[in-house]
C-alpha cells in the first residue's frame, strides 16, 4: 500500500491485481500454493494498460511457481519493477534455487543491502530500498488494552510477529522469564509449528497472551506493552523494529543478520542478552534513548519521502 500512494503522488494511476484480498482484480491463481496456474492470456490482458508493472516479491520465492512463470511470460519485453522482501536461498529449503530472470528493461529493487549483495554475486544488479514507515502513527489506547489483557502492574512484552521456527518465539519466553513479564504473542502459529509452539508454552514458567481481540488494532498492543521484543534469527527486514521506534517504545533484539544495516543508522536497541540493561530501562525509562531513534527514523525511514525516492528508478524507463 505504501507503494501504491507513493506512486499515486507522483501523479500515476494505479491497478492492483493479486491472488486474493483486496485488490482492483483478483484471479485466484496468483494466490500463494494455488494448485493451478492462471491463464496467460488472462494475466496479459489484466495487465494491458500498464505502462510499467511492479511485481511484489512473486518471483522471489516459489511459492507459486506456475503463476511465476506465467508473470515472466506476460512481462517479456515491458518495463517491470521487482521488489524483493525475500530471496529463495535464504530459506534452507530453497538454498538451491536459481536466481530471478533478468531482462533489459526489467528493474530489482531489495529491502536490503544483504540481498542486493547475493544478487549482484549471481549476476543481478539492484537497488536498495529499505521499507518506509508512518513516523506518527495513531496513539494506541494504554489503558483499555492493559484491561483487555487482565493486567495491572505486570510488565508487558509484545512479540508483534507470527509464530515460526525463525521467530525465536523461545528466546522471548526465556526474556519474559528473566524480565518476570508477561508475554504477549500476536500473530498465529504457521508451516506445522503449532504442536512445537504448544509444547514451548506449556514448559513456560510466564503468562502468555495470544492474538489481537477484535475491536484493537496493532497500535493499542504498542501502547500496552512495555517493551516490544524480536528474537528472530532471520528477517528480509524486520517491520516490528521500526515500529518499536514510531511508537516509542524499547526494542530488545537478537542479532539477526539485517539488523546489523537498521542498526548502522545509530539506532539503539537492546541485545535480547541484556537482561540487566533493559531491567535498568524498565525500573527508570530513558526518554532520550526513544527521542534519538525516533530521529534517526524520521532522516532515514520516512514514507512521505517514498515518492522521492522512487522518481529516479522511474525515469530510468522514462515514466514520468
Amino acid at each position: 500500500m505504501k507503494w501504491i500512494n507513493a506512486f499515486r503522488s507522483l501523479g500515476h494511476e494505479v491497478t492492483t491485481l493479486a491472488g486474493d484480498g483486496d485488490a482492483d482484480v483478483v484471479m485466484s491463481e496468483l494466490a500463494i500454493r494455488s494448485p493451478n496456474a492462471p491463464d496467460l492470456d488472462k494475466v496479459t490482458d489484466a495487465l494491458r494498460d500498464a505502462d510499467l508493472v511492479v511485481v511484489e516479491n512473486m518471483i522471489s520465492l516459489p511459492l507459486n511457481v506456475g503463476a511465476r512463470d506465467v508473470l515472466y511470460r506476460a512481462l517479456d519485453r515491458r518495463p517491470a519493477l521487482f521488489h524483493h522482501h525475500d530471496l529463495a536461498w535464504q530459506r534452507p529449503e530453497w538454498i538451491n534455487e536459481p536466481p530471478p530472470l533478468d531482462q533489459p528493461l526489467w528493474r530489482h529493487v531489495t529491502i536490503n543491502n544483504l540481498s542486493r549483495q547475493e544478487l549482484l554475486a549471481r549476476g543481478l544488479d539492484a537497488t536498495t530500498f529499505y521499507n518506509a514507515f508512518e513516523l506518527d502513527p495513531p496513539h494506541g489506547r494504554r489503558n483499555e488494552t492493559r484491561r483487555q489483557l487482565r493486567l495491572t502492574n505486570e510488565r508487558l512484552l509484545l512479540l508483534p510477529t507470527r509464530a515460526i521456527p525463525r521467530k525465536n518465539v523461545a528466546g522471548a519466553i526465556r526474556l519474559a522469564e528473566e524480565l518476570d513479564a508477561v508475554l504477549w504473542l500476536l500473530g498465529p502459529a504457521e508451516d506445522g509449528y503449532g504442536p512445537e509452539l504448544d509444547g514451548l508454552l506449556r514448559a513456560s514458567r510466564v503468562e502468555v497472551r495470544r492474538g489481537l481481540t477484535e475491536g484493537f488494532e496493532i497500535h493499542d498492543a504498542y501502547a500496552a506493552s512495555d517493551l516490544v521484543v524480536m528474537p528472530s534469527t532471520w528477517e528480509g527486514f524486520g517491520n516490528p523494529v521500526l515500529e518499536s521506534v514510531t511508537h516509542h517504545r524499547p526494542l530488545a533484539v537478537f542479532p539477526y543478520p539485517v539488523l546489523e544495516e537498521i542498526r548502522a543508522f545509530g539506532f539503539r536497541f537492546f541485545d535480547l542478552s541484556d537482561v540487566d540493561g533493559i531491567n535498568a530501562f524498565l525500573n527508570q525509562p530513558d526518554v532520550t534513548l526513544l527521542e534519538h531513534n525516533d530521529s534517526l527514523a524520521r532522516h532515514y525511514f520516512n514514507v512521505a519521502d517514498l515518492p522521492e525516492r522512487l522518481a529516479p528508478l522511474l525515469e530510468t524507463w522514462d515514466i514520468k
